[in-house]
């Protein structure tokens, strides 16, 4: 008999959102209800067991915390500690599903994952195991073929072999630049170099990303087979993970996965007595932006400041500690196992030819459904938003969205056909980047958001090069005046100009990408900058300094609250005739419309 399983999703959205005392909580109920109950399957379980585990992220962020109850496939959502008594008795006991608990959309009530049109129109490759394994139990990723990728390179594969498979799959780094994974592999292997490194970059730091943090949350053996399998076909003996320490719990997890590995014989020296050797090591890192870039990277493993380098040489012939390096990052690397195991014909039959595969992205801002998804390359934008993000949050008319982060760009409704796949991107002027998409609705500000970015990549910038050191601070300036009602026509000349130049001569690939934003916005969105400078107004309401505040005369009775209220005395007036607020002295903090019980006073 099949044992039963609940699955608590312990990613770091549910586990924010109360999810390891649901955990704990389901513990509690099931031995109140004299359950039998199995921590690990590691041993035989009896007829009526249940195991109770903590799983890797499910996704559906937005529901959470989630609860899926196994072999049923039930997704309860936002689930509480107060029901976890019910789904003991209900679900487990009497195998009876709870309707409160359901994903209803429109009337329809959706009982398993795999209905909820949110899981229905995805592929999930790399995110496969998230969410239905015990993240933290090595024999639960045995169970299901883990590791035998690993061991097929191993034994059944030559060097030449498993470099040739990945070759042939066109994998391209999920990183953000795309370049193909089997050629760096090949660079790396014909270097004439007894040492080299296999490094992971799990730098995620674009705002609003957090695709490589789930996979190395929810699947981190994963993760470390890919680079094991990387070890073999390079001919390399030692890995190294590089994790922001903002990242606890991916940490955690990898570390848990790295020490099980260890006592299973399959990292460390003559591994399964097959003479090979491979380790891997955890480098935390300090949260700096730019030691997402490789070079940055690699300095920062070794102990020095994270700042880029001049290239050549590249990091495959000079990489860590001057040695050649395989520098990929966590979703590349969690693709290389179905690679190997099924073959490069099969990974190539999905998505396009060019970009073959899957890509897992975030899916944030004003969207009904924030989540982790993963789709094959090539699904449209207006796909992702509409049929799996459900569309604008609150029945708001879609606007724009933000891809690739700071070294992205902006896509609007004209481009909701557009396959998101790395040359369809580069075409339109953006980029996948990570992976992150921020959503935005009809009263998100398009400078603002373009000054937002900026200031990010300001405030990142390594200052090494005086281009983006230099060009960014520049940009901000004229940003942040524009915002302000400050700016002038010819603001918009020298963005362009300073782009351009930022872009042909900055040192580094973050450099090179930093203004993206700002001219992506500038292209699509002209109109709203021009009311920024000529009109001083702001087309959707948000940028504070803009902000017009006005007493309607019309319906204003002379009660006096507002001018009693105002913390800036900017309001004047006689009791019983129409106030008036002065402009030059008003701060627009809005107090005076909340107080107003007429709806006298405006905003424009």
């Amino acid at each position: 008999m099949q044992i039963k399983k609940i699955l608590v999703c312990a990613g770091t959205g549910c586990v924010a959102g109360g999810a390891i005392e649901i955990y704990e909580q389901l513990i509690k109920s099931n031995e109140k209800y004299d359950v039998p109950c199995t921590v690990t399957l590691e041993k035989e379980p009896h007829d009526k067991s249940i195991g109770i585990k903590k799983s890797g992220c499910h996704g559906f962020c937005e529901m959470g915390p989630l609860v899926r109850i196994e072999p049923q496939g039930w997704l309860y959502i936002k689930v509480k500690p107060e029901d976890c008594a019910e789904i003991i008795e209900k679900s487990i006991i009497n195998e009876t599903f709870i309707e409160r608990l359901a994903y209803k959309k429109e009337g329809v009530m959706y009982p398993t994952q795999e209905e909820i049109p949110f899981y229905k129109k995805q592929t999930r490759l790399a995110l496969e195991h998230c969410g239905h394994i015990d993240a933290t139990s090595i024999n639960e990723y045995l169970a299901i073929g883990g590791y035998g990728a690993f061991t097929k390179a191993l034994f059944d594969m030559s060097q030449e072999d498993v470099v040739k498979e990945i070759d042939l799959s066109n994998l391209r780094g999920r990183g953000g630049g795309g370049y193909p994974t089997g050629r760096k592999w090949k660079q790396v292997k014909g270097q004439n170099s007894s040492v080299k490194y296999i490094v992971c970059n799990g730098d995620e730091g674009d705002p609003g990303a957090f695709m490589d943090r789930s996979i190395m949350e929810g699947d981190p053996h994963r993760v470390l087979e890919g680079m094991m399998i990387a070890g073999v076909g390079c001919g390399s003996a030692e890995g190294y993970i590089y994790v922001r320490a903002e990242y606890p719990l991916a940490v955690s997890r990898l570390e848990t996965a790295i020490g099980e590995a260890k006592e299973r014989g399959l990292l460390g020296r003559n591994i399964l007595s097959s003479g090979f050797d491979f380790d891997i090591k955890i480098c935390k890192g300090a949260g700096a932006f730019v030691c997402g870039e490789g070079s940055a990277l690699t300095a920062s493993i070794e102990g020095k400041r994270g700042m880029p380098r001049v290239k050549p040489p590249r990091t495959v012939e000079h990489g860590l500690f001057d040695k050649p390096t395989v520098l990929n990052n966590v979703e590349t690397f969690a693709n290389v196992p179905f690679i190997i195991h099924k073959g490069a014909k099969w990974y190539k039959a999905i998505g396009p030819e060019n970009s073959p595969g899957t890509k897992a992205f975030a899916l944030t801002g004003n969207i009904e459904n924030t989540g982790l998804i993963e789709v094959p390359m090539g699904t449209t934008l207006g796909e992702v938003i509409f049929d799996i993000g459900g569309g604008m949050r609150g029945g708001h008319e879609f606007k724009a969205v933000q891809i690739g982060g700071p070294s992205g760009g902006c896509l609007t409704k004209e481009q909701l056909d557009l396959p998101l796949d790395f040359d369809s991107l580069k075409k339109a002027g953006a980029m996948i980047g990570s992976g992150g998409l921020v959503v935005m609705d009809e009263h998100t500000c398009m400078v603002e958001v373009a000054r937002f970015f900026m200031n990010f990549t300001q405030n990142e910038s390594c200052g090494k090069c005086i281009p983006c050191r230099e060009g960014t601070k520049r940009m901000l300036e004229i940003l942040d005046r524009i915002v302000s009602g400050q700016g002038v026509i010819e603001d918009l000349d020298m963005l362009l100009e300073l782009a351009d130049t930022i872009s042909a001569t900055a040192l580094c690939g973050l450099g090179k990408t930093a203004a993206l934003p700002v001219v992506s916005t500038i292209r699509n969105f002209r109109e709203e900058y021009e009311a920024h400078i000529v009109e001083k107004r702001c087309p959707s309401r948000t940028c504070q300094k803009l902000k017009r505040i006005y007493i309607a005369a019309e319906f204003c009775r002379g009660c006096s609250k507002c001018s009693r209220l105002c913390p800036v005395g900017a309001i004047s007036g006689k009791l019983k005739e129409p106030f008036l607020i002065d402009p030059d002295k008003c701060i627009k903090c809005g107090a005076c419309i909340e107080s107003c019980a007429f709806k006298a006073i405006k905003e424009a």
